[in-house]
């Protein structure tokens, strides 16, 4: 590419310039701010602001902790740097970090449910920066502080941590400091060692470095038993070089580079660079050495080159396409989530190591299916599974849990938990699992490559999906179009290498052949000579896509940006066939902020039948499932068990009881109206029905009203709407509308990939 440049420190790759894309598209960045009250009316207004203001403000002017009960206070953390140590990329000042402050103020939100600001101070002065800070905290309930050069970052958390009343935690240090401590808890348990007997060598000594260590030493690590080494070797007392965080680790020993510390060392933590550990280094370590080799995006030494030398070894990285990834994100947004439902004053030591042990003791647990199905494997507690996974849902409801007590066990928090049980069902409802489980379609179909064939090759939005589904391993993309213009289209994308994708052009190509006379079986009865059949097949990418599909050289069709949905479901069932126990339909999935509703039929049967109606409903209803969730179905009409009656309404009364003959395992309840459906408060009017909470797969009673309901959700709703995803097919077709942009055909292309619309 001419803009050769990936960036990312995992598996996950794309281009500069889709990167740029992404963060200007629409509304440049990546935050913004929603009223959480209604602003509609001038009343609304009124209360919001004045007077209805004046109120709250006196409220809190007798009582400031009532600030917590009246403004956004409570589940606010400001995330602020100065730039000085931006990602990997060094000192390149306030404004240049503002993309990764807004960044880890959208991960507090997707994994916490927390709100966060992102703030960029332009000073490099240790107290105009402490200074500034102190000043904001009666707008917060935490402080999230990033990137920021060593040593100052010391002191700044330091003095911010003693001078402030709320949390203020730097996780560029403790961050890694808890997912490694985790870590090291489980490894140590499954190599027989007690923590308080180790050797532990710590090869870096920068903020993560030493956080990492203090931590270790606050868990039981004697501090006599630490090496730390930075680019000079051992950090030992007869140095003169040493500042005051480096020469708290000074010990006297005849040891002086990395491989004398590691003769017979138990564990070794790198936080350093790339390439800084040798597999001679590692020959001289204890049996079943640790080692975790956390530098990004290239650790100090690959897991291959550990086990060509150290079969007994147990490895963890920084990098996801490794076993045991040491993850940030499965510790800062948990921790302030915790932290801020109790109003702790601080994080201390006991909250971090209390974090640490919920994500040792979650990886012990017995993994959810749909976690060990997004790695293509069945996970469990041993060498290779020593971590919790970072979409594990379970996380949300963990971490928190464990930091919360441990806030109160230290007498930090001002609002302790009442009812332990009441907390864990709040934390669990904070999040829609359904985005950890999208999240692992993207894993599952990246341990299970499939040949994903894109039948509009030649067109840019298809072409940038296609380098996305490629670089980032979710499948092989298969380009259908003709090779100049394919190649032409490549170029202007700044894509230098021409043959990076597989291209199947039908002009030449030798499958045509056989392709026209499968065709040709298949229409012949239905009014289409053969060279009828032969053109279809040369000129039109849409038979020719599906024929590759349908005849085996390709596992996934994909296609629909140049076409109307009908017309392509049309050529594209001529060449595949429904699946032989159901009728194609369309489902759109709307992922909200707490829930997932699923509607169906939204694509393909105009007036569905009873017995389709019922289809569609086990169908939809396994989706769910496949999904994490449990299904609720409701069978939506305007009337409400009789109320009105109308001619439609006996339709979908007989989809319900023909539910009730099949005896399925699911709740399903109908006719009833959206609002009864979805509404708790409509809901207790009927106190006969069978759904045991607001339905999220919804029926429509045809396609016009399921097409309606499911574009105005798409265009007025707060939610991202999905869809239609097909399915009933005999083989994973996917036709995406007309206006994806690449990142909608990525996703349809994995979910179609990972089985998900199976």
């Amino acid at each position: 590419m001419a803009d050769k440049k990936k960036t990312g420190g995992s598996s996950v790759q794309f281009s500069d310039a889709e990167a740029l894309r992404f963060h200007s598209q629409g509304r440049p960045g990546k935050i913004e701010i929603v009223a959480s009250k209604p602003m509609a009316t001038q009343r609304d207004l009124s209360l919001a602001y004045s007077p209805g203001v004046a109120v709250p403000v006196q409220a809190i002017a007798d009582d400031p902790v009532t600030a917590y009960d009246y403004t956004a206070k409570g589940n606010l953390v400001a995330v602020i740097s100065n730039g000085t140590a931006i990602l990997g990329m060094g000192n390149l000042g306030a404004l240049a970090s503002k993309p990764v402050m807004e960044g880890k103020a959208v991960l507090f939100k997707r994994f916490a449910d927390v709100d966060s600001i992102d703030i960029e101070l332009d000073t490099e002065d240790v107290e105009k920066f402490i200074s500034a800070v102190k000043l904001m905290e009666p707008s917060f309930g935490g402080i999230n502080l990033e990137d920021i050069g060593s040593p100052d970052c010391f002191e700044i958390e330091s003095r911010l941590r003693d001078e402030m009343n709320i949390p203020v935690f730097h996780d560029d240090q403790h961050g890694t400091a808890i997912i490694s401590a985790a870590g090291l808890f489980n490894a140590l348990e499954l190599t027989g060692r007690k923590i308080g007997e180790v050797k532990l060598v710590v090869n870096g000594a920068g903020a993560a470095a030493i956080a990492c260590t203090e931590l270790f030493i606050a868990s039981g690590v004697p501090r006599a038993n630490v090496r730390m080494c930075d680019q000079h070797g051992v950090i030992h007392k007869g140095r003169t070089d040493l500042n005051q965080w480096k020469s708290t680790y000074a010990i006297d020993t005849d040891e002086r580079t990395l491989r004398d510390a590691l003769k017979d060392a138990d564990v070794l933590v790198g936080l350093s660079v790339a390439g800084a550990v040798s597999q001679d280094d590692i020959k001289g370590m204890a049996p079943q050495p640790i080692i975790f080799a956390m530098a990004n995006p290239v650790p100090e030494i690959l897991p291959e080159k550990v086990y060509e030398v150290r079969e007994d070894a147990i490895m963890a990285t920084g990098r996801s396409d490794y076993p045991n990834q040491v993850n940030n994100v499965l510790g800062f947004p948990y921790i302030f989530r915790g932290a801020l439902d109790v109003r702790a004053t601080t994080i201390n030591e006991e909250m971090k190591i209390a974090a640490a042990q919920a994500l040792a003791d979650l990886a012990k647990d017995a993994v959810p299916d749909e976690v060990a199905a997004a790695y293509g494997k069945q996970l469990s507690f041993g060498p290779d599974y020593i971590i919790p996974a970072p979409f594990d849902p379970r996380l949300i409801e963990a971490v928190p849990f464990a930091v919360a007590k441990a806030a109160m066990a230290t007498g930090v928090a001002r609002r302790p938990i009442i009812d332990e049980d009441s907390y864990r069902t709040e934390l669990r409802a904070r999040l829609n699992p359904t985005t950890a489980v999208l999240e692992q379609s993207f894993n599952a179909a990246r341990a299970n490559p499939k040949r994903i064939v894109l039948a509009e090759g030649e067109e840019e939005v298809v072409l940038r999906a296609a380098l996305a589904i490629k670089a980032n391993g979710y499948g092989i993309p298969v380009l259908v179009g003709r090779d100049e213009t394919v190649h032409e289209n490549m170029k202007k994308l700044g894509i230098e290498d021409l043959d990076m994708f597989e291209i199947q052009n039908s002009r030449d190509n030798p499958l045509v052949p056989g392709m026209t006379e499968h065709l040709y079986r298949r229409m012949q009865r239905k009014g289409a000579l053969h060279r009828d059949v032969q053109r279809w097949v040369n000129q039109d990418r849409n038979y020719f896509a599906a024929l590759l599909v349908a005849l085996g050289h390709g596992d996934v069709l994909v296609t629909g940006v140049t076409r109307h949905f009908q017309q392509t479901m049309r050529l594209v069932g001529e060449v595949i066939d429904p699946s032989p126990k159901h009728n194609p339909f369309g489902i759109h999935m709307v992922v909200g902020r707490h829930d997932t509703y699923l509607i169906a039929d939204t694509a393909v049967t105009e007036r569905p039948t009873a017995e389709q109606l019922a289809d569609y409903a086990e169908q939809t209803a396994a989706v769910t499932r496949r999904m994490g969730r449990t299904p609720r179905v409701a069978f939506l009409s305007y009337s409400n068990f009789g109320n009105p009656e109308g001619e439609n309404v006996e339709m979908v009364r007989r989809a319900v009881k023909l539910l009730d003959d099949r005896r399925v395992t699911f709740e399903y309840e109908g006719e009833m109206s959206a609002d009864v459906a979805l509404n708790p408060d409509m809901a207790k009017l009927y106190p006969f029905s069978r759904l045991t909470g607001p339905a999220n797969v919804l029926i429509t009673p045809g396609l016009q009203s399921a097409n309606i309901a499911s574009k105005l959700l798409k265009e007025l709703g707060g939610g991202r709407v999905m869809g239609p995803l097909l399915m009933g097919m005999s083989k994973p077709v996917q036709i995406v509308p007309m206006t994806s942009n690449a990142n909608d055909i990525v996703t349809m292309a994995v979910l179609a990939a990972s089985g998900v619309t199976d």
